[in-house]
């Protein structure tokens, strides 16, 4: 009986030794560190580019703004924007400036000038008359004293005296004719104004002609109406002779020279297009951002290499993003930007060895915001850990996320 009732207590203790190792296994297991779920890269060799990318737009080469010559009525143009014209030919035509329309109040007051012009006509001639009289009557008074004059019945002073008053009888009768003149014409004047009010000149219109050869860009004043000397009326210019202008910040524009090569890419066509720095302006300007921040911007033009053919469809204010290419390698070695960090003034990254996370100090090159050249401290197909945060430490266990 005592056989069955040992054998019976070794299999409990046996029982409670594997339940307690089960036990002790486990929580070795629950309070083991876990390996750090991260984002892992891999150094590769390939092209490596920097550039500099902003927005830009088309504008025509050489645009002319064709203003009006002299003051004017313009007519209303009949030209469409986009339509051809030959130099020399008729932009549009002004005439005089028409007269100013008369209200009731007005037109009484002109007809109230014309009766005090009439009235001062016949005033005036009345005068004329009695100054004609005057000197007819002054010149024969001056020749009977003349004759008696001969004859020695009248004195020397006597025939000055005659010939004092023909003269001024005479000069009184030219000023009487010369005011009759004048208030004739105010007369035509005070009826020109009652006669023309509102009413078109018939003179000969002015035309405005074409420069140069080219299509109409935009149409400054299209409709009917008065027109200043020097107003602008309409652009034209040649849409196929297209450059593209680009602002891009003062500290950027420092980098870039003519010569400088530009991809346009997402312009709205297939493919990219090629172009290459004309100019960049000695002046720069302010422009407020979308947050309200001020910037000291600077125009730079570009001009297209790319055959016309490819870029045709484009016109003038057309939007284009244009990369400004600094620095070009075709086999560079890389790894992704976001791995590397600082500490001083060296590099560094996290290398993934066996499963643990292995620091490393590396030497970069260029720089793109994905990519940085590997000068030294890496090879390819070494992996590394992309955006290590503050739990990564050098021998931590690492696991592909």
């Amino acid at each position: 009986m005592k056989k069955p009732l040992m054998t019976m207590q070794w299999r409990r203790r046996i029982t409670l030794g594997l339940l307690l190792v089960l036990g002790a296994w486990g929580l070795f297991l629950a309070l083991r560190p876990q390996p750090l779920e991260v984002d892992i890269g891999t150094a590769s060799r390939g092209m490596l580019r920097v550039a500099l990318e902003q927005e830009g737009r088309t504008r025509v080469l050489d645009r002319y703004v064709v203003t009006a010559p002299v003051n004017g009525y313009a007519r209303r143009l009949t030209l469409e924007v986009g339509q051809a014209v030959q130099r020399g030919d008729t932009l549009v035509e002004l005439e005089p400036l028409r007269a100013t329309a008369l209200d009731a109040r007005s037109r009484a007051e002109a007809q109230a000038r014309i009766a005090a012009a009439e009235s001062s006509l016949s005033a005036v001639e009345q005068s004329a008359r009695a100054a004609a009289s005057q000197a007819d009557l002054a010149q024969a008074e001056l020749l009977r004293v003349r004759a008696l004059r001969l004859q020695g019945h009248v004195s020397v002073a006597a025939e000055d005296r005659a010939t004092s008053e023909a003269e001024r009888s005479g000069a009184a009768l030219r000023s009487a004719r010369f005011a009759v003149a004048t208030a004739s014409h105010e007369v035509e004047a005070a009826r020109s104004t009652l006669k023309y009010a509102g009413s078109a000149s018939p003179a000969e219109p002015v035309a405005v002609r074409a420069p140069v050869a080219g299509r109409v860009l935009k149409l400054i004043h299209k409709s009917e109406g008065a027109v200043a000397s020097g107003q602008p009326l309409l652009e034209i210019g040649d849409p196929a002779a297209l450059e593209v202008e680009v602002d891009l910040l003062s500290a950027d524009a420092v980098r870039i020279q003519p010569g400088t090569p530009v991809v346009f890419a997402r312009w709205g066509g297939e493919g990219a297009l090629k172009g290459v720095v004309k100019a960049v302006e000695p002046a720069g300007f302010t422009k407020v951002s979308a947050l309200g921040v001020e910037e000291q911007r600077v125009w730079v033009i570009v001009a297209f290499t790319s055959p016309s053919s490819q870029w045709q469809r484009l016109g003038d204010g057309y939007r284009v993003e244009a990369s400004f290419i600094l620095w070009e390698q075709p086999d560079v070695l890389q790894i992704p930007a976001s791995a590397l960090f600082r500490d001083g003034n060296d590099w560094y990254v996290y290398r993934v060895e066996q499963g643990k996370a292995v620091r490393r100090s590396v030497q970069i090159g260029q720089r793109t915001g994905l990519h940085a050249q590997v000068i030294s401290g890496m090879e390819a197909g070494e992996q590394v850990i992309s955006h290590p945060d503050d739990r990564v430490r050098d021998g931590a266990r690492v696991v592909a996320r």
